[in-house]
């Protein structure tokens, strides 16, 4: 397997609360309003897609640690933005930090919704999966 340090750019989706992201949804709270697990799951996958274009053939990336802050509330409907921005990089591990927003109806950037940070490391995803 190839190096992964190439240098790796910072990635933003953009997703809308719908009724299956909220806390009740989840299982994560009784409000209607997103759930921290979605967050986190939207979270990971901007760190995904920050390191997708720099992984060698055969390779993936795998998430070992997260810490996130859920700092405010989304409700169903509103757009929010995530992105993921590369902080430290030692061979196959890649530490990223993470935001999420929510976006105005004119889609600019308003309240920091979670920020944290998702550590991952590029592995080769059949040798990963042989040692099941």
């Amino acid at each position: 397997m190839t190096d992964s340090s190439s240098t790796v750019s910072p990635a933003t989706l953009t997703f809308t609360v719908g009724d299956d992201d909220t806390a009740l949804a989840v299982g994560s709270g009784t409000l209607p309003v997103l759930g921290t697990p979605r967050l986190l799951a939207w979270c990971e996958a901007a760190t995904c897609a920050a390191l997708e274009p720099v992984l060698p053939e055969g390779g993936t990336s795998v998430g070992t640690r997260v810490s996130l802050e859920h700092l405010a509330p989304s409700a169903v409907g509103q757009a929010v933005e995530v992105t993921a921005t590369p902080a430290y990089v030692d061979g196959r591990l890649h530490r990223l930090t993470v935001s999420a927003r929510n976006l105005g109806p004119d889609g600019t950037p308003g309240k920091v919704v979670g920020a944290g940070e998702v550590p991952r490391v590029v592995v080769d995803a059949e040798r990963f999966l042989s040692r099941l």
